[in-house]
């Protein structure tokens, strides 16, 4: 029977792992932390992104998303516009300086995860690996929602 601490235990060191290397070249080559990519990457690619977004995308409470685009935007990379169908929100959106910054680090971003994840598997396994991904987090989103059920 497999050792599910020990798959855990594999899955968090691994993730420790490859955050700690992303990070450090994005820190050491932009001065950018791994936690302003990530919602910086939100902000991005959904239209109309609110910080309610970040959370929901990122797994983190709406204060702590809010306290993530304070900083994204004290360091100029993005800005709060009003939302004109909801005065209680803000829209979000890159400045042209965090959507360059973006691109860039997303060059040095894709070949971190190429050099811990696309060199060290074939193609196949690693399409069969995102799947199981998938799987378990859809798994654990239906269990959630009978759990509030």
């Amino acid at each position: 029977m497999t050792d599910l601490r020990e798959v855990f235990n594999d899955l968090i060191r691994f993730e420790i792992e490859i955050w700690n290397a992303v990070e450090s070249r994005l820190r050491a080559e932009f001065g950018l932390p791994l936690t302003h990519f990530e919602p910086m990457s939100v902000i991005a690619r959904i239209p109309g992104c609110r910080v309610y977004d970040i959370a929901a995308e990122l797994k983190i409470t709406p204060g702590g998303a809010s306290k993530l685009v304070d900083r994204i935007e004290a360091s100029g990379y993005c800005r709060r516009l009003p939302n004109p169908d909801d005065r209680r929100s803000s829209l979000l959106e890159l400045t042209l300086e965090g959507r360059r910054m973006l691109v860039k680090a997303g060059v040095v971003f894709d070949e971190e995860l190429d050099r811990w994840l696309g060199s060290a598997l074939p193609e196949r396994a690693l399409r069969e690996f995102a799947a199981t991904l998938t799987r378990l987090r859809a798994a654990h989103q239906d269990m959630a929602m009978e759990d509030s059920a």
